[in-house]
């Protein structure tokens, strides 16, 4: 079959118009943006999606990566204020926002905001003592963010962070840290060591106070209550001697008695328990202390006179006719050794 002329210039037309749609119509991926230029001049941006444009007339400029990217920031050598040298590295965080300022406004990107980045770490960590360093470093992150992200704004790019990852002083600078840090805790350890001793000899000295306060006010609870009871004995013996007294005033022979025999016990008891005391000779015999208690019966008759209906009354002493009254002795001689 032979093809007209007609025909091939059918063909040839349906192929060209492919070719121009194909040309046409673009596919722009998510997460990027895409721009147009028209005879090399910059005239609008592709979203993500099917796009269309002028085949031959408009081409693709820039392809944008509009996604959140990191960019690792190398080790840096900076000096402080206080002249002390450190290694520090940090990495950032940015995001393209506008596709065409940051296609056009800045040749290789990356690299301008590495050596940003640099030179801020030097300049804002140079202005800072050591100890500010290594103990403000969230602050340091923020002056960076700050900085950077004010000198990147005009080429369409957020910053959205920078982030020291390790500072690294000398070696013997680290020594010196440790030994400052290990005098410091020692002192620490001194101080509440003090304290502590201190604390405790507060507290005895509060403890012995209030020990002294309480027995000084058992002492005297004792002394009023020792005196309290001697009060009470001495009203006892004075009731008991005035009972007595009358008991020998209206002639009663047996409380004389009683009362005698109850002083002469007594005095036995004291020689028997006094301390200096050795060895005790006296008679013990029941017989000898009855007869003196008798010999006191008998005097106290003299004394008083019986009557025979019971009733007695003070008289004065008779001397009996005869010989002379012989009194039994109340301490009888101790015998004679053999």
């Amino acid at each position: 079959m032979v093809i007209g002329g007609f025909g091939i210039v059918a063909v040839a037309l349906v192929v060209l118009v492919i070719l121009v749609l194909f040309a046409g119509i673009k596919t722009v991926p998510q997460g990027y943006r895409y721009t147009v230029q028209r005879f090399g001049r910059y005239i609008r941006t592709l979203e993500p999606g099917l796009n269309l444009i002028v085949p031959f007339v408009e081409t693709i400029g820039a392809r944008m990566n509009v996604m959140e990217q990191v960019l690792a920031v190398p080790t840096q050598e900076v000096i402080t204020r206080d002249n002390a040298s450190i290694s520090a590295d940090a990495v950032a965080f940015f995001q393209v926002l506008n596709a065409a300022q940051a296609a056009y406004q800045i040749t290789n990107l990356e690299s301008a905001i590495l050596n940003l980045t640099k030179t801020n770490i030097r300049s804002v960590m140079g202005s800072m003592d050591l100890d500010e360093l290594l103990s403000n470093r969230d602050a340091i992150n923020d002056r960076l963010l700050r900085v950077v992200d004010d000198a990147v704004q005009p080429w369409g790019i957020k910053v959205t962070r920078v982030e020291i990852k390790d500072i690294q002083p000398p070696k013997d600078l680290v020594d010196a840290m440790g030994r400052q840090m290990k005098a410091e805790r020692e002192k620490r350890a001194q101080v509440l060591e003090a304290e502590g001793l201190r604390n405790a000899q507060i507290l005895r000295a509060e403890g012995a106070k209030q020990a002294a306060v309480l027995q000084a006010e058992g002492q005297r609870e004792a002394a009023f209550r020792n005196a309290e009871a001697r009060e009470r004995l001495a009203e006892a013996e004075a009731k008991a001697t005035r009972v007595v007294s009358e008991a020998i005033a209206e002639g009663n022979v047996q409380a004389i008695n009683y009362f005698v025999a109850q002083k002469y016990t007594e005095a036995l008891a004291a020689i028997g328990t006094a301390g200096n005391s050795k060895i005790v000779l006296m008679p013990m015999e029941a017989s000898s202390i009855l007869g003196s208690l008798s010999g006191i019966g008998a005097i106290a008759r003299e004394v008083f006179g019986d009557n025979s209906d019971g009733s007695t009354s003070p008289q004065s002493p008779r001397p009996r006719p005869g010989s002379a009254r012989t009194t039994p002795s109340i301490n009888p001689q101790p015998p004679r050794e053999s």
